[in-house]
């Protein structure tokens, strides 16, 4: 009976012990899932941040389209699911010159002008190379561009460049709050057929296509915004 009597604190400490043990295991184990967990949705969350953002460059490319086609009002309807409401807009030309728009609709009809003005049918900008960097509600981006500017059968305008914009996220909703153009060229391409006859207008289109034109006022190139005379 004595030994029985002393060997049961001994029972009990050896049990708390094992529950202790137990307990110990069990917190470290839901940490682990816990921590492992979160880290999981941090890795979703950046994918899908990253995935909504280079949509934005898509968005842009197929609203300058559809003003290419000449739809004035479905590249604005388009640009509004792009920007902020006063976004920023630049695109530096190969010569230097500078246009500035600080809202998308303003630079819808800024596009539209040049674009009827040069007289283009139809145009299609292709975006690759895209880079993205989030960092909580704000993010940058980089992507190229290769554009076709179509001016008959035979003739198109090509323009090279990069974008570099500035995003953020309100409202759940990510849109494009500062976009800087920089063209690296701008150049006429035409078929032998029609060589000779578009001669005379490939260094005059490729050079004023994006340029001041200060006798028909076709485009304006300043630090100053664009403003189209035409309420569009």
């Amino acid at each position: 009976m004595e030994t029985i009597k002393g060997s049961q604190p001994l029972l009990s400490r050896t049990i708390s012990m094992l529950l202790n043990r137990l307990s110990l295991i069990l917190i470290a184990i839901v940490m682990v899932l816990f921590i492992g967990g979160k880290f999981e949705l941090a890795s979703a969350s950046q994918t899908n941040a990253e995935s909504e953002i280079q949509e934005l460059a898509m968005c842009y490319a197929l609203g300058t389209d559809a003003i290419g086609r000449g739809n004035l009002q479905e590249g604005k309807d388009i640009y509004s699911n792009c920007f902020t409401p006063d976004a920023v807009i630049t695109a530096i030309f190969p010569s230097g010159a500078s246009a500035t728009s600080y809202n998308p609709n303003d630079w819808a009809k800024f596009v539209y002008s040049v674009f009827q003005g040069n007289g283009y049918k139809a145009t299609q900008h292709l975006i690759g190379t895209v880079n993205i960097s989030v960092k909580n509600n704000q993010a940058s981006m980089s992507s190229y561009l290769h554009a076709t500017h179509v001016l008959s059968d035979t003739s198109i305008d090509v323009a090279n460049g990069t974008y570099v914009d500035e995003v953020v996220n309100k409202k759940g909703s990510w849109k494009i709050s500062r976009r800087t153009l920089k063209l690296i060229d701008f150049l006429n391409l035409s078929s032998p057929a029609s060589a000779n006859s578009a001669a005379s207008n490939s260094s005059a289109t490729a050079t004023n296509s994006f340029a001041a034109d200060t006798s028909s006022n076709t485009l304006r190139t300043s630090q100053r915004p664009y403003i189209p005379s035409s309420e569009n």
